[in-house]
């Protein structure tokens, strides 16, 4: 599977890493995943580490869809969410603008892009200064 996570319910922020060809069938598999776990919250915030990227389909209208059944979860019971896209890379910064750019009709997920790992977790309210520091710290 390309893509997985790993939520940190005590600061609110759930870790999703992509890992070779990204689609969107494998993208709604996690998110399913993700919205039946017991630790899934309206309102947390999402870390998108699109670092490992090497390629990715380019079903838009199932990349519409998944992102409108994201934003029922998001912002179920009235929730803001804010989703960070670390994209260090022409192909991932290509991707992140894409995505960043489908969350506009929904004005409650507020999508952001980074190139720096220590600058998205600062803009996430983490004193951490790379993804691996984060992981080990919310053991």
């Amino acid at each position: 599977m390309s893509v997985d996570f790993r939520i940190l319910p005590r600061r609110g922020l759930v870790y999703i890493r992509y890992d070779g060809l990204a689609t969107v069938r494998d993208s709604l598999a996690a998110f399913d995943r993700y919205a039946r776990h017991p630790d899934c919250r309206p309102g947390q915030k999402q870390l998108v580490d699109l670092s490992r990227i090497t390629a990715y389909d380019r079903d838009f209208p199932k990349l519409f869809e998944l992102q409108a059944r994201k934003a029922d979860v998001f912002m179920a019971e009235g929730a803001q969410t804010l989703v960070m896209y670390y994209a260090p890379t022409k192909i991932t910064q290509e991707i992140a603008h894409l995505v960043e750019r489908s969350w506009e009709p929904f004005p409650a997920v507020v999508a952001l892009v980074q190139a720096n790992e220590a600058d998205a977790l600062a803009l996430l309210g983490q004193k951490e200064t790379s993804f691996e520091e984060l992981l080990a710290a919310a053991v």
